[in-house]
């Protein structure tokens, strides 16, 4: 029996020091980013960007994986599911982690146990709207026309469970207003009737609304976030009028649960050194995102998190039933 005992404890400390060897040894061949939306678009657009990067700081190559469908859902569905050896990455949006659970009576994957966090990659606040028309100038003033003049503005948005009009609604609850939404379902056309004055009001992210506001054709109301931005440092955050309040997109990396936490923190590392170049903060500037760098894993977690709760709340506050 002492000969067992001592034969099974051998074998216990001899798979404990190959784990770390494993880990050492990461990576060997190439690793994959899924990406949930097609290719072309800001995502992919940004993966890419960064995949080009990492792939020369981790001497493997860094490919995407393009997985568009169901509003982000097969892309994170094909990530949760994938082995977690650090070599299947998941390139994450703000809907696939945080909104999607409070809009869908279910999902074919949990967005708190599947996953663990990496890095920070960037947010994107986008812009109130309004045709030259409208008498207001921020979103007191907004608030006030509204009230004194009721039906007669209205929002155009991408419908009442996507971004802007989920931002469109939340923003009548938080200040009492009554502006009415016009779903479209496409922003260009939303767009086009705002521009015409058929609707009033409308929500862009900041690279779709910068042509508009530069020609005078769009006024900027508010951002969405709690600083205002340097590119418009006239326009007012949201947070200036009813604090605490921020809506933002964003992206961030995790990867299936039970990666091993060395490889987490290697990657956590490079990406900071990816973003925080300078040619890294322009180009993602450029296309309406801001980065602060990575963080750290555990910051990353902890922004999901609140972001969770956050969208929780916000969803309960409209009424806003899951399909």
């Amino acid at each position: 029996m002492s000969r067992l005992v001592r034969a099974t404890t051998l074998f216990a400390l001899m798979l404990q020091s190959l784990a770390p060897a494993a880990a050492d040894t990461w990576p060997d061949r190439p690793i994959k980013i899924i990406v949930s939306q097609a290719a072309g678009g800001t995502p992919d657009i940004i993966c890419r960007i960064i995949s080009d990067k990492l792939s020369d700081l981790l001497g493997q190559r860094v490919v995407v994986e393009n997985r568009p469908g169901g509003a982000n859902v097969v892309g994170a569905q094909a990530a949760a599911h994938a082995a977690p050896d650090g070599y299947t990455l998941f390139f994450a949006t703000a809907a696939a982690l945080v909104s999607n659970p409070h809009t869908y009576k279910t999902l074919p994957y949990d967005p708190v146990k599947d996953f663990v966090a990496v890095s920070m990659v960037a947010k994107n606040p986008f812009l109130i709207l309004a045709n030259p028309s409208v008498p207001a100038n921020n979103l007191s003033e907004l608030v006030a026309y509204d009230k004194a003049n009721p039906g007669k503005l209205t929002f155009a948005t991408d419908g009442q469970r996507n971004f802007s009009g989920i931002l469109a609604t939340w923003l009548n609850k938080v200040s009492g207003a009554n502006i009415l939404q016009v779903p479209y379902a496409t922003m260009p056309q939303g767009v086009q009737d705002t521009l015409a004055g058929r609707t009033q009001l409308t929500i862009l992210a900041i690279p779709s609304a910068a042509p508009h506001v530069s020609r005078g054709a769009l006024k900027p109301l508010a951002i969405s976030w709690t600083k205002r931005l340097p590119l418009y440092p006239q326009v007012q955050s949201i947070s200036e009028t009813f604090p605490g309040v921020e809506l933002t997109g964003w992206f961030v990396i995790v990867a299936p649960a039970d990666t091993p936490a060395d490889i987490v923190t290697r990657l956590n590392q490079e990406m900071d050194k990816v973003l925080k170049t300078p040619e890294m903060v322009q180009k993602l500037a450029d296309l309406g995102f801001y980065t602060e760098g990575a963080e750290t894993a555990q910051a990353t977690s902890a922004f999901v998190k609140a972001q969770y709760e956050l969208w929780a709340k916000i969803v309960r506050d409209i009424g806003l039933q899951p399909e």
